[in-house]
């Protein structure tokens, strides 16, 4: 089954991926959604169209255990032996008066707006927001909280999401789409990125890129609130610069002029606004390629903030199964987008022209529901697959080429390189 997915996701792209290896077989989470068979697919289709930009077509192998475990990557991270945060207090599931409401609070600005959403002090307990939610209904809060500037979801059935606006918009559209701009003729090569993205969908496209060769700057503000510990885990093989803007706004100009790839992971229009819209950015680099990653896509919430753990609960995996065993929309949707990125560079090579790819967590959410189901596993082995370097430990990057395991160097700190190619 797996073969035939990655296949698809060839189709879709408009490129040969030859015959992908893979090894293992569901379940190997526990979970019945069949996140193996879309971990499996996801990096298997990414490392064979890398595969074929380095000349090594149709040698590409996967192991969905392995593809499974770096879906949970974050998780076994350590700095110095220690796992890092992953959450805020206040960050997480509540009971509502009609079912349950999840709040994203992990920067303090969307938490400060789901505080005043709930007529809340910003001082306020985890105890005073369940209360709070207590009164209300999902939908309530999730509207209260979306208006004030901040993000939640209310807990919705496969079917009520299924009648929803925006959840016909998802399904509606295909898992991802690649379009061809104007650009130049055929030929040109290069795996240069310029990362412009955060948490955790655009960093890992960026960060399986650069374990394949790519000379990859991350680039974020000064003042563009962070996890840190998310940072770091997404970072490794990359460099890290820091540009604000606008003031900045020539000197990332000036990266985009010398970039193959750009990825962003903004909420959709806030760059746009900024002056590095998809158009702005083929202007500056014809033959360039853009991946824009978002939470919801196109349709009546493209504009809407959202995490991995909202999208699952705004689309009904959660109250089918509950909370997925990882955070499979984001990395799925991440190891997609390199795939989008390596896809549209061949395209590049093959037809010219400049490349627009976008992705979203709501549309994965529903390619992976429509993988099937699967009778839950147990908690898969990790020992073999982790690696401590230069006191971080990680988990080694998946999939191989020609009997070659992708590397890493280990990552940076925030800023420690100067925004030059």
């Amino acid at each position: 089954m797996t073969g035939d997915v990655i296949q698809e996701l060839g189709r879709l792209a408009g490129v040969e991926l030859g015959n992908v290896g893979v090894t293992g077989r569901e379940p190997v989470m526990p979970s019945p959604f069949r996140i193996g068979t879309a971990a499996a697919a996801a990096v298997g289709a990414a490392t064979a169209a890398v595969a074929a930009l380095t000349g090594e077509h149709g040698r590409a192998e996967v192991d969905m255990r392995h593809a499974a475990v770096a879906f949970r990557s974050e998780r076994h991270f350590r700095i110095g032996g220690e796992p890092i945060p992953l959450w805020a207090p206040l960050s997480g599931d509540y009971a509502c008066a009609d079912g349950r409401v999840r709040i994203h609070a992990n920067f303090d600005h969307h938490r400060d707006a789901a505080l005043v959403a709930l007529g809340l002090s910003l001082d306020a307990a985890r105890e005073e927001v369940g209360e709070a939610c207590g009164r209300r209904t999902g939908l309530e809060i999730e509207e209260a909280v979306t208006r004030a500037g901040g993000c939640a979801a209310a807990m919705r059935s496969g079917r009520e999401w299924a009648g929803h606006p925006h959840g016909r918009a998802v399904a509606g559209r295909p898992l991802f789409t690649l379009d061809r701009l104007p650009g130049p003729p055929p030929g040109e090569t290069g795996m240069r990125v310029v990362d412009l993205t955060r948490v955790i969908a655009g960093p890992v496209a960026s960060r399986f890129l650069a374990s394949h060769g790519a000379e990859v700057m991350h680039v974020c503000g000064s003042r563009v609130p962070e996890v840190p510990g998310l940072v770091l885990e997404t970072a490794a093989g990359k460099r890290s610069c820091l540009i604000d803007l606008p003031a900045g706004a020539e000197v990332l100009r000036e990266l985009v002029r010398g970039a193959d790839v750009v990825i962003r992971g903004y909420r959709p229009g806030a760059l746009d606004r900024l002056g590095f819209g998809t158009a702005d950015l083929v202007r500056l680099r014809p033959g360039l390629v853009v991946v824009d990653v978002s939470a919801y896509g196109p349709g009546p919430w493209l504009g809407r903030r959202g995490f991995d753990s909202l999208v699952q609960m705004a689309t009904g995996i959660v109250a089918e199964a509950g909370p997925l065993p990882c955070q499979a929309l984001d990395h799925a949707t991440g190891y997609l987008a390199a795939f989008a990125a390596a896809a549209g560079l061949l395209r590049r090579r093959r037809e010219g022209g400049s490349w627009h790819a976008t992705l979203s967590l709501a549309a994965t959410a529903h390619w992976l529901d429509g993988l099937g189901r699967t009778p839950p596993g147990g908690e898969p082995e990790v020992d073999d697959l982790l690696e401590t370097r230069e006191g971080h430990t990680f988990v080694r990057p998946p999939g191989l080429i020609a009997g070659r395991a992708p590397t890493w160097s280990p990552p940076p700190r925030p800023g420690e390189h100067a925004p030059v190619w």
